[in-house]
Order: C-alpha cells, then structure tokens, then sequence
C-alpha cells in the first residue's frame, strides 16, 4: 500500500515540479455524523449570544478532517501518491445527521528533474 503525502494533495489539477504518470481514477472518504443532545443545547445557548457557534464549528472540522483522512487512507490502498482536484461536499441526509465527502483524483506524480 502506497502512502499520500498531505502535501501532494491540492484542489488544482497539477502539482508544481511533478509529472502526473498515472491516473487511478476517483477516490473518497465519506463521513456521517450526528449531533448529540448536549452538542445541540450548548449550541443552542452560544446562539443566544450571536457569532461563531464553536461547537458546530468543531464538529464540522472534525468531520472534514476524517472525510480527508479517509480519503487519503483510498488513495494510498490503489497505489496512489497524490490526490488532485479535491473537493467536499456536505449533505443533510436526515434532521441533525450530515454527511460530509472528501473527493478527488487519485493519481502516481514523479518529480520533475529541473536543470
């Protein structure tokens, strides 16, 4: 199993100084969570005082955070090296449970030899 370095993933479609050799085709990572009561009603208390509701927050970025380590995870199990073109994509699939997608492309990029 190959290994992704996060560093070789990017939402461009080409990576500076390296050479796409093979493309793998699509990879993802797919998250579905749930809000818990006691998230719920310490969200509903941070929303009486107006800004940023840091517990939706938290619980966003960690259902990004592993729909990205999963798809790293894809990439790395068909041989891949890079990922390019990655984008999420959030859904509510029913009232308080969202999915949250990681995608991209699954590709092998060699270093460029710059003279």
């Amino acid at each position: 199993m190959a290994m992704v370095d996060p560093r070789l993933v990017t939402t461009t479609f080409d990576l500076p100084n390296c050479r796409v050799v093979r493309n793998l085709g699509l990879v993802r990572g797919i998250v579905v969570r749930s809000r818990s009561i006691v998230g719920n009603i310490g969200a509903a208390v941070q929303t009486l005082f107006g800004g940023n509701i840091t517990l939706y927050t938290q619980l966003c970025e960690k259902a990004r955070e592993d729909a990205f380590g999963l798809m790293i995870e894809h990439a790395g199990q068909i041989g891949a090296n890079a990922i390019i073109g990655v984008r999420y994509d959030a859904n509510e699939v029913a009232a308080g449970v969202t999915e949250v997608l990681a995608y991209g492309t699954a590709v092998v990029v060699e270093q460029e030899l710059t003279s």
